[in-house]
């Protein structure tokens, strides 16, 4: 087995909660990328993360987190800025984040800092979310994708709160469109979908993305599962399992982890039910972490996710 490079944002959420009753935020770690790497971990993959951390004291537990997860710091590097903050609300299990810290930390992280060896030695690369807004992580992540000699997966992970205005919007679109266009596997949100392309059906969106270049789209549901579109088949519904939500945050990057960690183990399915039979189980994974609060430190194991859904 191969190891994986997962290449972007790395933050402290702060969540929004009720102690005693007062409100309080509750920290933890997070970003998109920083899930999917720590999920990849968990269900026993080689991975290794590519970001740029802060000099603080919360960029000291982020370390300690991937760390701990087993998660390799081959690609991360140290910038002088504070740790960017996500602040987490929530209307039901869905978290709205707000984002603060001007550079944020994650944005420091240039083309010059993608090792080559690194990712070019990689069975699996993934790219995406909040990097694909800033010019110098967007050029990292053009970099890591040139030179990616596996598989190539990408997640546009979109943050409305983030576009400023409908130029960005367009600008995001074409690189979606970039990144797609060479991807053996791309994951989004119905979100992510009905934010870039309005009015179209997440079929019509899949199929749009495969057309582009894309091998594999997987489009999440949340409750309603995933939509499918593999080479060979036409799009399909996978459904989710029934479970009892109390935090989605990290359900999405679940997914994409429980995939990369499948090709990593199994390489690419040879046809599209073999696809269909993966996304199910991601779904398996991401009903997990929907029953625990917090992102990074809901991943399950393998084990955890057999025990949640013996017969």
């Amino acid at each position: 087995m191969g190891y994986a490079v997962v290449l972007g944002e790395a933050l402290v959420d702060l969540l929004d909660g009720e102690y005693d009753g007062q409100p309080v935020y509750r920290q933890a770690v997070g970003g998109g990328p920083l899930n999917v790497a720590v999920a990849v971990a968990r269900l026993g993959g080689d991975v290794r993360f590519a970001g740029s951390l802060g000099d603080d004291v919360l960029a000291g537990r982020i370390r300690e987190l991937l760390a701990g997860a087993g998660v390799g710091l081959d690609g991360v590097v140290t910038v002088p800025a504070p740790t960017a903050l996500a602040v987490a609300t929530f209307a039901g299990a869905e978290p709205d984040f707000r984002f603060y810290g001007e550079p944020p930390s994650w944005s420091l992280l240039t083309a010059d800092d993608v090792a080559p060896a690194l990712v070019g030695g990689a069975d699996v690369v993934y790219c995406g979310s909040i990097v694909l807004l800033r010019p110098a992580t967007l050029g990292a992540a053009r970099r890591a994708w040139s030179l990616a000699g596996g598989l190539r997966v990408f997640d546009p992970n979109v943050r409305p709160r983030l576009l400023d205005g409908p130029d960005a919007l367009v600008a995001l679109r074409e690189v979606v469109a970039e990144f797609a266009a060479g991807a053996h596997l791309v994951k989004l949100s119905t979100a992510d979908a009905e934010l870039l392309y309005p009015g179209e059906p997440v079929e019509g969106v899949a199929a749009y993305l495969r057309e582009l270049g894309a091998a594999t789209v997987v489009v999440t549901l949340g409750a309603a599962g995933a939509v499918v579109a593999a080479a060979g088949a036409d799009p399909v519904r996978v459904p989710a399992p029934k479970v009892s939500a109390v935090d989605a945050t990290g359900a999405g990057d679940s997914v994409m982890g429980a995939l990369v960690a499948d090709l990593l183990a199994d390489g690419e399915p040879v046809d599209a039910a073999g696809w269909t039979d993966r996304v199910a189980y991601a779904l398996r994974v991401a009903g997990l972490v929907c029953e625990s609060p917090g992102g990074a430190t809901a991943m399950p194991t393998r084990t955890q996710v057999e025990n949640r859904y013996q017969p």
